[in-house]
């Protein structure tokens, strides 16, 4: 229960907060989502599952009614508090902005800090003897081809700008985009930059990593919170259960759990890299003080040349197979459902690599410990840890892999394909798995476990109800947990018009972009600021061309970096020139244009996505199996909290105004159009 002493922190540290606050209103929205919150973690509606479900929209203020909520329970119950987002401007915002500011005014003594996954991080051993070690690099799964000049200088700036104490090692501080190339060359990885060795310990990750338990506040993405998970929880983060979780921009976490939970793997790739396996454990075991590191090896050998055995009867009953690949190369199994040859060939694969991936662990494990022990110099030891650490991180993803397409213990569906490779002089096959619903496992490693935790963002509902999102993230049907949608504090019927013309062409005609050609100058402002949001790219350039033909001055996303645009668009209102943004789905949701930088927002159709990957494809047949009807239950529900999320870049505070356009009538004379329609603010309507 919420002690009256806990009611009485938070009511001081709202007024606290509101005095420090030249432009602060009183919003009734944010006083319930305080309450509400505090009440759920407190445990006031259910004893042991403390989970709410929150929509709140632009203006709601939603991220200091979490903090207000959350943080003075989790510092009077002794619990971490754990912020996960989905992107890294609301990390900034919360890391620069408002934890400083809750942290300096609201009476409340707390420690924050951001976290992020060891690969933004370098190692530094790698990377300040990359060079020493440039023979063995060539042996490196990772590198492809040698280092050119501009590589090796990259890397020489980044050593000196380490050494001099000049940059961190953090990848996201450096000035200019280091290469995926670079970076694979000294990035931290869980294998060879070990804690326990010396000549790792002051590696950036790790010294981020001993904070941590002393930060009361942490802030991570979503990428993090899924690594903690696979590994069991409370290895990177704090344990589950003694942690409140906020995860804002929750809309996305079924999808990341989704590519988190994916594996793929190359068979003609793999036998390559399995080649060079072989020849490097003999190298590994020499090294190695203890003579029972040769008895692994032969374990490992014997494993190994098993898999790349299974693998060429794959490989050839692939090139024999009479499989119909689509235009993408893709050949996808219906209902995930392998053949029995190599549903077998699988278990095979899957048993030897596990094998394989048992051993090379146990020998990597006995050269860490002969370094930690001072039998092996690090200088002879840290390039074959380097290099058996990516081994190992390669065989966990085809043991995951094959042990899918084993169907080892699996009572989830999967979607499973492939996709034929070609190149110059050889083909390849790219083996692909990914399980088509994630709530499961959600619900098994994080809500059943947590102290508690609130799930926030602006589109979580779609077409009135939770349900989709409900049913994605694991929590449908679970006790005790709250969904709620907090009243905006924006005067829709005052601050917008929402206009849906009469159309002359239907938005799946072939001939809808000529119209939009003919019809959008009718509705662009061309002395105010103006967004135009498309469903695809094809159809912005056609429209685009087609305009820029007529003389209109349009910017265009893609020609430029987004910052860019912006910018060139800011400064174009700024100068009362007008502007005219061309986007698509991407620029919907996160941008933020408010006051006189948008007040006109034309979309030109509803962003129904077409289901051409196989996920999607998996997805709809599933249902369609259960008897469903995928369209009612995927694409429209998607759609409409697309709809909301570019509706809602019209207004950003309560003191915008503007005017939506759209130009698709199936939100008048489709069923589920009108049920789209209802989903929306409400907006002052004009209905032709």
């Amino acid at each position: 229960m919420l002690s009256d002493k806990l009611k009485k922190t938070i009511r001081s540290c709202h007024e606290k907060l509101a005095a420090q606050l030249t432009d602060y209103r009183n919003r009734p929205s944010q006083n319930f989502l305080v309450a509400e919150i505090a009440k759920t973690l407190a445990g006031e509606y259910h004893n042991t599952q403390h989970i709410c479900v929150i929509e709140a929209g632009t203006g709601t203020g939603k991220s200091l009614a979490y903090l207000l909520g959350a943080l003075p329970l989790a510092l009077a119950k002794k619990k971490k508090l754990v912020i996960s987002t989905a992107t890294v401007a609301l990390q900034e915002q919360l890391i620069s902005k408002e934890l400083p500011f809750v942290q300096a005014h609201s009476g409340l003594s707390f420690t924050f800090d951001l976290v992020k996954g060891r690969q933004r991080y370098i190692c530094v051993h790698k990377l300040l003897n990359v060079f020493a070690e440039e023979a063995q690099l060539s042996f490196m799964p990772t590198l492809s081809s040698p280092l050119n000049n501009e590589e090796k200088a990259s890397l020489q700036q980044l050593q000196q700008a380490y050494s001099d104490k000049k940059w961190s090692g953090d990848r996201d501080i450096w000035p200019k985009p280091i290469s995926d190339k670079v970076w694979s060359l000294i990035v931290c990885d869980k294998h060879a930059c070990q804690r326990q060795l010396k000549s790792h310990q002051h590696c950036p990750f790790h010294l981020a990593r001993n904070k941590i338990a002393q930060v009361d506040v942490l802030v991570i993405n979503h990428a993090v919170l899924l690594a903690d998970l696979e590994l069991g929880g409370g290895k990177i983060l704090p344990e589950p259960e003694d942690t409140f979780y906020v995860i804002d921009e929750a809309h996305h976490l079924p999808q990341v759990t989704r590519d988190f939970s994916s594996a793929a793997a190359t068979i003609k790739g793999t036998i390559e890299w399995a080649d060079k396996l072989l020849k490097f454990s003999g190298k590994l075991a020499n090294t190695i003080v203890a003579q029972k590191a040769i008895g692994q090896n032969f374990k490992l050998n014997d494993a190994l040349n098993e898999t790349t055995k299974q693998l060429k009867h794959v490989r050839d009953m692939l090139d024999n197979a009479e499989y119909e690949y689509n235009s993408d190369e893709h050949f996808r199994f219906n209902h995930g459902q392998i053949p029995e040859l190599l549903q077998q060939r699988a278990k095979d694969i899957a048993d030897a690599t596990q094998d394989t991936l048992r051993s090379l662990t146990k020998m990597h494990e006995a050269l860490s410990s002969d370094v930690a022990d001072g039998d092996v110099k690090t200088t002879v030891a840290d390039p074959l840890l380097i290099e058996s650490g990516q081994y190992i991180q390669r065989l966990e993803t085809l043991q995951k892999l094959w042990y899918s397409y084993a169907e080892k213990g699996q009572s989830m569906p999967h979607a499973r394909w492939i996709k034929r490779l070609e190149y110059k002089n050889h083909h390849d096959y790219l083996l692909c798995d990914c399980p088509i619903e994630v709530g499961y496992y959600l619900k098994d490693q994080l809500w059943q476990k947590c102290a508690g935790a609130i799930l926030c963002s602006a589109t979580l509902s779609a077409l009135g109800t939770f349900d989709h999102f409900a049913f994605a993230s694991g929590l449908a049907n679970e006790p005790g947990v709250r969904f709620i949608k907090a009243p905006s504090p924006f005067e829709y019927e005052q601050q917008a018009l929402l206009h849906i013309p009469k159309t002359d062409v239907e938005p799946t005609h072939p001939d809808f972009s000529q119209y939009l050609i003919k019809a959008l100058p009718s509705y662009l402002d061309k002395k105010g600021a103006n967004l135009v949001l498309f469903a695809s790219y094809w159809q912005m350039e056609q429209v685009a061309k087609g305009l820029r033909a007529k003389g209109w001055s349009l910017l265009i996303q893609g020609e430029s970096s987004r910052e860019a645009l912006l910018t060139l668009h800011k400064n174009k209102v700024d100068n009362n020139q007008g502007s005219i943004l061309f986007g698509t789905q991407s620029l919907s949701e996160g941008l933020d244009l408010p006051g006189k930088y948008l007040e006109n927002l034309i979309i030109t159709k509803i962003p129904f996505a077409v289901p051409t990957s196989p996920v999607e494809e998996a997805q709809a047949e599933f249902i369609e199996s259960k008897g469903g009807n995928p369209f009612l239950s995927i694409t429209v529900p998607e759609a409409a909290k697309k709809l909301v999320q570019s509706c809602g870049r019209l207004l950003r505070k309560e003191t915008d105004f503007g005017r939506i356009t759209i130009l698709d009538r199936r939100l008048v004379s489709k069923r589920y159009g009108q049920a789209m329609l209802d989903s929306l603010p409400p907006f002052k309507r004009q209905i032709d």
